[in-house]
């Protein structure tokens, strides 16, 4: 016969192992984690709005599982650090190229990285490698993360530069500062309408689509955390909570070549 004491122990030594899971007010059963999504980068993350088409695909899959998300905006290379200081419990668009200690979820998005220059420069750009001739401005952690070839041409090409402000990479292109920028074309294409019209239509640019689609992964702590996230996405797929999602965003223009 079990003794409630014994019961109790049990109880406790079964917590004991687990990790310390704090709940939101709306639901007591529900594990809060603090999740790292980079700064501002429309239409992905609306970083003022707490929102975008990453940040609600991933509440809405963490949320499938019986998690809720508490969103954490900074530049990526800040927190990568974070994460593995333990300070995080995820954190959103990496992939294992990041090199990152941690449990990668299934992909749960496709980022269409492309390289732009202005059309005047009449760059040719055949493959990744060209890139090595240029000045070059991307995003942070570009380097790990668009795959082997892209990293070697990072590291021979002393022109090479990431941004925490994706919007700053705009802005050095029509400024004639650099002569390539890579990132998403939706991210980039957000950012033109940013800058004044006359400056855009003054300026034509081209795109080389040297890049296949990024698949993007969450990163985490602990197995646990990626297991029940994998399986919220799953059914936020068959629900099709993932179609409706996708659909609020639909207005942003696609690459001319995808």
């Amino acid at each position: 016969m079990i003794t409630r004491r014994a019961l109790l122990l049990g109880i406790c030594g079964v917590l004991a192992s687990q990790p310390a899971l704090a709940v939101t007010g709306s639901s007591s059963h529900a594990v809060v984690l603090q999740i790292g999504f980079g700064s501002n980068k429309p239409p992905y993350v609306f970083e003022s709005e707490r929102r975008g088409l990453e940040v609600d695909l991933i509440v809405a899959a963490a949320r499938r599982a019986g998690m809720e998300v508490q969103p954490f905006f900074a530049p990526m290379e800040r927190l990568q650090s974070m994460l593995q200081q333990g300070r995080l419990d995820g954190i959103a668009t990496t992939n294992p190229y990041s090199k990152l200690k941690a449990y990668f979820s299934q992909p749960y998005l496709e980022y269409h990285n492309v390289a732009v220059a202005l059309t005047q420069r009449k760059l040719v750009l055949h493959d990744i490698s060209d890139l090595s001739r240029y000045a070059v401005s991307t995003f942070q952690r570009a380097r790990q993360l668009l795959g082997p070839q892209f990293e070697a041409m990072a590291s021979s090409n002393p022109r090479y530069r990431e941004e925490g402000d994706q919007q700053v990479r705009n802005q050095l292109l029509y400024a004639g500062r650099v002569d390539v920028i890579v990132g998403d074309w939706r991210i980039i294409s957000y950012f033109n309408q940013q800058l004044p019209p006359e400056l855009v239509a003054r300026q034509p640019i081209t795109v080389y689509p040297l890049f296949a689609p990024t698949p993007y992964q969450m990163a985490f702590r602990h197995q646990w955390q990626r297991d029940n996230f994998d399986r919220g996405l799953q059914l936020l797929r068959q629900s099709g909570g993932y179609h409706e999602i996708e659909t609020r965003y639909q207005n942003v223009q696609a690459a001319p070549h995808l």
